[in-house]
């Protein structure tokens, strides 16, 4: 993709010259999907820990996906690194290991089956187009795939007892591992069983997760009218959608290359001019990436200072409350004295 790009410099130069011709009110327009966009992904993990009884507001959500992002998106390997931080900011807001790597991977997947669901309504709208890109048997096989994984992320108590019964077979075979082993993981996911989940849980949260979707497709949308070119509206979501998909796999941080690249071919193939199309995706990622990141990290920083704060105040507390202790079981003559 990038060495497609690096065949259009006379288009990217002419996408800098139009970057300069900006209609400031679709780029605010495109600044407010985006933090739409952030704001449905907070509330998607919000919904995941009220449901295991975690109670936390949608502003610390919010800055939650700030951060974490930032991070994912900033350093190779950056989505593992991510994974960890939201992993420890659950713990510190009262969750229990076996709940925050449950809301971690609920959380993935319930993103993959918003992607796929927007991808698959691309298809729907430009089908013939999508057929003849090969696009329908991945972006179908994609679905199915989160589907199946969301259903089995939410059927918790069918995955305790299968995982129980595999382990267990697999001590008789082997001795291994321990029956302690056994016991701790039907403790752990035993825990998972008791998170309370309903249809309204379940509705709750793949709205959000396509909420975090299209509305940054909304953002690229808004981002097309704000450099003046009109929008490919029948290949949009698909495009949208199978760039996506491209910037997910390894490659590189945030999918630096990958979204621009991607994104730009497929749009460019199902019917968008190169100039426009290219000022378009620039202007995207300018705001969805390069304009997002330093408030991210400065979102992470923020979460840092307040954490060291919290961590002092609590000692000093428990160091208060250990003077009081010791002062209380003094008798009344050694507290005389």
């Amino acid at each position: 993709m990038l060495w497609a790009l690096n065949g259009q410099r006379g288009e990217l130069i002419g996408a800098s010259k139009a970057l300069s011709h900006l209609r400031l009110g679709w780029l605010f327009v495109a600044a407010a999907f985006e933090v739409a966009s952030f704001v449905c992904f907070g509330l998607l993990q919000r919904r995941l820990l009220r449901a295991g009884g975690v109670r936390v507001s949608a502003a610390f959500a919010t800055l939650l996906t700030l951060a974490a992002g930032a991070l994912a998106n900033s350093v190779p390997a950056g989505p593992a690194f991510a994974s960890v931080y939201a992993f420890r900011r659950y713990r510190r807001k009262g969750a229990d290991d076996a709940l925050a790597l449950w809301v971690l991977l609920a959380t993935l997947v319930c993103a993959a089956l918003g992607l796929g669901l927007v991808a698959t309504a691309g298809v729907a709208l430009a089908v013939e187009e999508s057929t003849s890109y090969d696009l329908v048997g991945v972006v179908l096989g994609v679905l199915v795939i989160s589907l199946v994984a969301d259903a089995v992320v939410w059927q918790r108590r069918w995955l305790a007892h299968v995982v129980v019964v595999l382990l267990s077979a697999l001590r008789r075979l082997t001795g291994r591992p321990r029956r302690e082993a056994v016991h701790i993981v039907a403790d752990l996911l035993e825990r998972l069983t008791a998170v309370q989940l309903g249809w309204r849980d379940l509705g709750a949260t793949v709205l959000a997760a396509v909420g975090n979707w299209a509305f940054d497709c909304g953002a690229l949308t808004a981002c097309f009218l704000a450099v003046g070119a009109p929008v490919p509206w029948r290949g949009l979501l698909i495009a949208y959608g199978a760039a996506q998909l491209a910037a997910n796999l390894p490659i590189t941080p945030g999918g630096l290359g990958v979204v621009e690249g991607s994104l730009t071919v497929a749009l460019v193939a199902f019917g968008g001019s190169e100039l426009s199309t290219v000022t378009a995706v620039l202007c995207y990622r300018i705001v969805s990436f390069w304009g997002y990141l330093p408030v991210g990290w400065l979102t992470f920083a923020v979460l840092a200072v307040a954490d060291r704060r919290a961590d002092r105040a609590r000692a000093h507390f428990a160091a208060h409350l250990g003077e009081v202790g010791a002062v209380t079981s003094l008798s009344p003559e050694e507290v005389a004295r």
